[in-house]
C-alpha cells in the first residue's frame, strides 16, 4: 500500500526547489522563438544577466547544462596541447579535469584533500615556475558541492596578478551564483560558469557563461572543435535578441521570473540570508557533535553542509532512512566521498522553517539510525533563527 509522506522536502545541493512563481511562469504558453514579441522579452532578459554576475560583460546562455557550459568555457579559449591548470577540491573539479584531458589539453591538475580550497600559495608557486609563460588558463571551482568548501577567488586573482601571468582565469560557479558573492568584475574573472538548478531557483536546463573581453578575444584564435558551443554565434544572434539555434523558451521565462523575485527581495539580503542559514546549519552540526567536511572555518560554505559520518557508520544508510521515514532527500557522497559523508543543501528558494524542518529530519533519523550523537542540535539552530537578521550578516555578504 502506497502511503502518502505529505510534501517531499528536497534538500540535495542541486536541484533545488523552485518556487510556485517561477514554474507557473516556466508553464507559459511557448512563442515563436523568431517573432518580435521573443525578441523584446530575450533582448530585456541578456542586458540584466551581467548583474548575477557582478559583471558588464556578456553572458551567454546554452540550452544545455552545467557539464556543457564547462565544456564551452574551454573550447572557445583554449587549443590543443595548451596547458591548463587546475587544483583537486573535490568530485566536481575532477569531473572538469576529466573534461579538459578528453580535449588534449595539457592539465597539471593539482593533487589535494578534498577538505580545502584553492591554495593560493601553491598556485603563486606554480605561476613564478612557468617563466615562458606557457599555462594558457587556470580553471577552479568556487564552490565545491560535493565537500561543502568555498574557495578564496580573489586570492587566485592576487596571485594571478602578483606574477603579471596573462593565463585566463576560469571559474565554476554553478552552485555559488544566487547563493554566494560572486564579483567577476573585481575578481578578473574571464569565464565564468554557471548553471540554472541550483542558486538560481530554476529546474536544471541552462548553462550559462559569462564572458570577459579578455576571453572573447581568445576565443577568436582558439582551434579546439566547437560547434552548438560557440560563444561567436550566439553573441552575433543575442545582439537582435535571437539565437542561433532554438533556445529553452519556457525556461527563459522562469529565468526572468527568477530575476523579478531577486529584485523584489535584494540581491545583497538574497546572500545574506545564505550566510544565516549556513551558520544556523553549522551550529546544529556542532551541537550534534558530527564533524564537517571542510577543515578551514574560512571556507565554510553557506550554500551547503557536508557533515562526515562517524568512523563504522554509512552515510548512505543514514539518508535512506530520512527519506522512508520522513519524505526528504539529502545529498549522497560523491567520489572520494561516496558513504562517508551526507550534505544538506540550503540554497536557493528557502527560509528559516524549511532550514529547521530539514535539520529535524536529520536529527530525527541520527536518531533513529542508532549514529552516535548528542541531541540538541536543531534547538541550537532554532536560537539561532529565532533572532532577527542581522547587519552583522548582510556585511559578511556584501
Amino acid at each position: 500500500m502506497s502511503i502518502d509522506h505529505g510534501r517531499h522536502f528536497l534538500q540535495v545541493p542541486g536541484p533545488t526547489n523552485v518556487p510556485e512563481r517561477v514554474m507557473r511562469a516556466i508553464a507559459a504558453p511557448t512563442i515563436d522563438h523568431r517573432s518580435p514579441t521573443f525578441k523584446q522579452f530575450a533582448g530585456s532578459l541578456l542586458e540584466r544577466l551581467p548583474r548575477a554576475f557582478r559583471t558588464d560583460s556578456p553572458v551567454v546562455v546554452f540550452a544545455g547544462s552545467g557539464t556543457g557550459a564547462w565544456e564551452a568555457s574551454l573550447v572557445n579559449t583554449c587549443s590543443p596541447g595548451d596547458r591548463v591548470l587546475m587544483f583537486e577540491t573535490g568530485h566536481f573539479s575532477m569531473l572538469w579535469h576529466d573534461l579538459a584531458r578528453r580535449f588534449g589539453l595539457d592539465v597539471d591538475y593539482v593533487s589535494g584533500n578534498w577538505r580545502s580550497g584553492v591554495d593560493a600559495e601553491i598556485l603563486a608557486d606554480k605561476l613564478a615556475a612557468d617563466s615562458d609563460r606557457q599555462i594558457k588558463a587556470v580553471a577552479v571551482v568556487h564552490n565545491e558541492t560535493s565537500t561543502g568548501v568555498t574557495s578564496d577567488i580573489g586570492a587566485v586573482r592576487r596571485a594571478l596578478d602578483d606574477a603579471d601571468h596573462p593565463a585566463l582565469l576560469l571559474v565554476d560557479v554553478i552552485s555559488s551564483l544566487g547563493s554566494i558573492d560572486v564579483r567577476c568584475a573585481d575578481w578578473g574573472i574571464d569565464v565564468a560558469v554557471g548553471g540554472s538548478q541550483k542558486g538560481l531557483m530554476l529546474p536544471p536546463g541552462l548553462g550559462l557563461n559569462a564572458i570577459s573581453e579578455k576571453a572573447r578575444t581568445a576565443s577568436k584564435t582558439a582551434t579546439l572543435p566547437r560547434a552548438f558551443w560557440d560563444w561567436q554565434g550566439i553573441l552575433e544572434a543575442n545582439g537582435d535578441g535571437l539565437f542561433p539555434f532554438t533556445p529553452a523558451i519556457n525556461m527563459l521565462f522562469g529565468l526572468k521570473e527568477a530575476f523579478d523575485m531577486f529584485d523584489e527581495m535584494g540581491w545583497d539580503n538574497v546572500l545574506a540570508r545564505h550566510v544565516r542559514h549556513g551558520a544556523a546549519a553549522r551550529e546544529a552540526v556542532a551541537a550534534w557533535g558530527l564533524e564537517l567536511q571542510p577543515a578551514n572555518p574560512s571556507e565554510y560554505s553557506d550554500a551547503l553542509t557536508v557533515v562526515r559520518m562517524p568512523e563504522g557508520h554509512s552515510g548512505d544508510a543514514l539518508r535512506g532512512v530520512i527519506l522512508d521515514a520522513y519524505e526528504m532527500s539529502l545529498g549522497a557522497g560523491l567520489g572520494k566521498l561516496a558513504d562517508r559523508v551526507f550534505r544538506i543543501g540550503h540554497m536557493g528558494a528557502f527560509n528559516d522553517l524549511m532550514l529547521a524542518g530539514s535539520l529535524a529530519g536529520v536529527e530525527m533519523g541520527l536518531a533513529r539510525a542508532r549514529v552516535p550523537f548528542r541531541k540538541g542540535g536543531v534547538q541550537a539552530a532554532l536560537n539561532m533563527l529565532a533572532e532577527p537578521p542581522t547587519e552583522k550578516a548582510r556585511a559578511a555578504a556584501e
